[in-house]
Order: structure tokens, then sequence, then C-alpha cells
């Protein structure tokens, strides 16, 4: 019963997602972004979205012809596996509100994907979760910062893989 429940109530956000005003202007449902009360799953659908354009963007610097070279690797970048590789790496250098943050998300109820352990995808989720809180309240230095040790960890670890075998 309580999943037919949860199917109504989505399918009613479905349907009302996008009222219009009578001037036929869709209406928000929020007159601002209260970035304090949002759940650590949204932080990181939003840490999420940014971690992907910062790689793609990032990804320029190596490869600017060959779109399928560029898609392969920044969707490894990005992967559960090695966002919870680049957390581990830089896990001593983030604030305790950034720690806090992140132990709220990676406890959060989501149900991890096959092509990560549970435990990469809740440390995933964190990460993601601190670079969304970021995102919202503007911190773009210190977001940048994140971003590029992540990134530059990633790659680091990539090249050894290759290297190795």
């Amino acid at each position: 019963m309580e999943a037919v429940m949860q199917f109504a109530h989505y399918r009613y956000l479905c349907e009302h997602m996008f009222e219009l005003n009578a001037a036929g202007v869709v209406k928000q449902h929020y007159g601002k972004i209260e970035v304090e009360k949002l759940s650590p799953l949204i932080l990181a659908y939003i840490g999420d979205a940014y971690f992907h354009l910062f790689v793609r963007t990032r990804m320029l610097f190596f490869e600017q012809n060959k779109v399928r070279v560029l898609n392969d690797f920044s969707a490894k970048i990005v992967s559960a596996v090695y966002q919870a590789e680049a957390y581990r790496q830089i896990e001593k250098q983030l604030t305790e509100s950034e720690k806090k943050l992140f132990h709220r998300a990676y406890s959060a109820k989501s149900h991890a994907p096959r092509a990560a352990s549970v435990a990469d995808y809740h440390t995933s989720t964190g990460f993601e979760a601190v670079l969304g809180y970021l995102y919202l309240t503007g911190n773009k230095i210190r977001l940048q910062e994140i971003c590029e040790k992540s990134f530059q960890s990633i790659i680091k670890t990539i090249h050894n893989e290759h290297t190795d075998n």
C-alpha cells in the first residue's frame, strides 16, 4: 500500500511541477533556495552536476577533438569509485563543517548502483553533497580548490593504474 501512496504522490508532483499563473508564466514554488534546509541528497544532486561540468571542461586541456575520448574519460572520472578515491585523498583538507555535511550525506538513505560498492557510492554521495553545498552557497574559490585537487588525485590514480599494467 505504501508504494502505491508514494507513486500517487510522485505522479501528483509531476503533474503539478510546472503550473502557470493567471498571466501564463510558470509559477515557482519557492521564493528562494534555502541551502541549509536542503536534504543532503539534493545537495549531492547539484554537486554531481557541477563536478560533471567541471571535469568535462577540465578535460578540454587534454583533448579538443575526440568527443568519444572526452566522454569515456569524463565518465570514468566522475564515477562513484573514483570520486570515493578522491574524497579519501582530500578528506584531511576539509573543514569540520564540510566533514559534518559529508557524514550527513554519507548516511542518507539511497540506493547504490551496481557499478560501485555501497561504501564507494555513499562516499561519492557525501563528496558530491559538499560540492553542491559550496556551489549553492556561492563559495566558488573553495569549490574550485576541492574540484581541482580531486581531479588531480583521480588523474594520478588512473595514470598509475595504466602504467602499472
